[in-house]
C-alpha cells in the first residue's frame, strides 16, 4: 500500500483533475437533464464501473509491463511523460469557454446505466488517463504493484463518482452557472494544464 502522504497527495490531484468540465462531466449532466436525478445517478453508476474496468486493466496490465524490464518500464514511463505533457499544453492553450450541454435523448435509468458504462469502457483517452497517471505514485517498497495501482484506480473511482453523485443531484443549477461564468472554465483549464505538466515532469524524474 502506498503511504498516507501519498494517498492524500493523490486524492487532492485527482480532486482537482475531474472538476473540470469533461466528457463524464457533460454526459452526467446532460442525462440528469433530460431524465431527472434518477437517469443522471444510473449514469453517474455507469461511469463508475466503466472506470473500474480500466482500473483493473491499468493494474494487471502496467504491473506486468513494468516488472519485466528496465526497457520496458522507460518505454511506458515516456509514452506516459509525452501524453501528460500533450493534456497540459493542450489545456494551456485552450480558450475555454461556456459549457455547451447538449440536448439528450429521454431514457430509462437502465438503460443510461448501460450507455454510460459502455461510453467510458470505449473511450481510449480514459484509458490513457489511467496508464499515464497511476504509474507515477507506485512505491517500490510498498508491496505489490496490483494492489497499489487498484488502489490508487478505486480512489479515483470513488472521487468521480461523489462528484458526478452530486451534479446528478443539481444539475440544473449547475450547468446554469457554469454557462453564465465562462471565466470558471478558463481559469481551471490553465490550473490542471499546469497540473498535468507538472505530473509530466514528475514521471520523467521518476526512477524504477
Amino acid at each position: 500500500m502506498p503511504d498516507t502522504a501519498t494517498l492524500v497527495t493523490f486524492s487532492l490531484i485527482v480532486v482537482g483533475l475531474i472538476v473540470v468540465p469533461g466528457p463524464a462531466v457533460i454526459l452526467t449532466l446532460a442525462r440528469s437533464m433530460s431524465g431527472g436525478r434518477r437517469v443522471g445517478i444510473a449514469t453517474c453508476l455507469g461511469i463508475a464501473v466503466g472506470d473500474l474496468i480500466h482500473t483493473l486493466f491499468a493494474a494487471v496490465g502496467l504491473s506486468a509491463i513494468l516488472m519485466t524490464s528496465a526497457l520496458a518500464f522507460e518505454v511506458v514511463k515516456y509514452l506516459g511523460v509525452g501524453y501528460l505533457v500533450y493534456l497540459g499544453i493542450r489545456a494551456l492553450l485552450d480558450r475555454g469557454g461556456g459549457l455547451d450541454v447538449p440536448a439528450a435523448r429521454r431514457i430509462g435509468a437502465a438503460a443510461a446505466f448501460r450507455q454510460a458504462v459502455l461510453a467510458e469502457m470505449l473511450n481510449p483517452k480514459t484509458a490513457l488517463f489511467f496508464l499515464a497517471f497511476l504509474p507515477q505514485f507506485l512505491q517500490p517498497q510498498a508491496g505489490s504493484a496490483v494492489l497499489q495501482l487498484t488502489v490508487l484506480g478505486v480512489i479515483v473511482v470513488v472521487i468521480g463518482a461523489a462528484y458526478t453523485l452530486l451534479l446528478a443531484f443539481s444539475a440544473g443549477a449547475l450547468a446554469g452557472w457554469l454557462a453564465r461564468n465562462p471565466g470558471f472554465g478558463r481559469w481551471q483549464g490553465k490550473l490542471v494544464g499546469c497540473v498535468y505538466l507538472s505530473l509530466g515532469a514528475r514521471l520523467a524524474l521518476e526512477e524504477r
